[in-house]
């Protein structure tokens, strides 16, 4: 996949042109590129995704973001995507009018643009549909809903995926009906640093991972798979203020199963599997450490590995 980020560097020649921020390469991202990358194959053109880094509401409104650039571009990868193009999203760009924008898709030769119908674009939000049309014909899929009978929870088959809705769930620290809408587990990547060892202390060292601030994180304590240099492991993870000790920031910590050696510097890619519990303060370390141990084995039920 060739990755650009000015609309100047793509490549000669007609293409189809999938817009939006695509924050989560959720299932109606993914059914909106499908069809994307169907239509680019039927008509010999390669697909380009516009996309922005931050997406525009993590910019414009301060909310957190479901995959960093890293994540996204991964994604777009595996889904086939040829040219992804990752503009980024700051003052100068929220400043541009519809007009600057509908010249960058007329420089990208778009012969056919897919959107969502949600989609709109230039400073104030002031393009729509009608606008893009007067590039290229337009694609319009409508917001993806999970039929009845396919939703694994009635309550997942009551409204569209959008990457909002999945933000609210993680919130909740619902991770499965996360994994639901997302077509996958939902995870987080950061690097290991150093932390005050109190896992070691109590019998059960931990991994601290640093990631962005803007990255949504669900608290609680959770089963989880980790992807290490070293390969895969089950994991129990907390992902909380500390409570029992009088914390205030946020740590995200992750005990390895059956892992011997030294993790500060990697990164680290975990995958949320199954909630075990909802973080609490405690009356004394002895009662934290009796806890963790009590999480540990309902995390290595949940994984298969008890």
């Amino acid at each position: 996949m060739l990755l650009i980020n000015d609309p100047q560097d793509a490549p000669p020649g007609p293409k189809v042109v999938a817009v939006g921020s695509f924050d989560g390469l959720h299932l109606g991202h993914q059914h909106l590129l499908r069809q994307a990358l169907q239509d680019a194959h039927a008509h010999h053109m390669p697909l380009l995704v516009y996309t922005f880094d931050p997406p525009s509401k993590v910019f414009m409104k301060g909310e957190g973001f479901l995959t960093d650039l890293s994540e996204k571009t991964e994604l777009l990868r595996g889904l086939g995507v040829e040219i992804a193009l990752i503009v980024p999203f700051n003052e100068a760009f929220a400043r541009r009018d519809k007009g600057e924008f509908l010249g960058d898709l007329r420089g990208l030769e778009a012969r056919l643009i897919y959107v969502g119908e949600d989609f709109r674009f230039g400073r104030g939000r002031s393009g729509g549909l009608e606008d893009l049309a007067t590039v290229a014909p337009i694609r319009v899929l409508p917001l993806l809903e999970l039929p009845q009978g396919l939703a694994p929870r009635p309550d997942l088959a009551n409204g569209p995926v959008k990457s909002s809705r999945i933000r609210e769930l993680l919130k909740a620290g619902d991770v499965e009906g996360a994994r639901v809408l997302l077509g996958r587990p939902y995870s987080a990547r950061g690097i290991v640093v150093e932390g005050d060892h109190l896992g070691s202390t109590l019998g059960f060292p931990t991994a601290n991972l640093q990631v962005s601030a803007m990255k949504v994180l669900p608290l609680g304590v959770y089963a989880v798979w980790v992807q290490t240099h070293q390969g895969e492991y089950g994991a129990v993870a907390n992902v909380g203020y500390r409570p029992t000790l009088g914390g205030r920031v946020l740590r995200f910590e992750v005990h390895l199963f059956d892992f011997e050696g030294d993790l500060y510097g990697q990164e680290l890619t975990v995958k949320f599997g199954l909630k075990i519990r909802d973080e609490m303060k405690f009356s004394s370390l002895e009662e934290l450490k009796a806890q963790i141990a009590r999480d540990a084995q309902a995390a290595r039920a949940a994984l298969g590995l008890a």
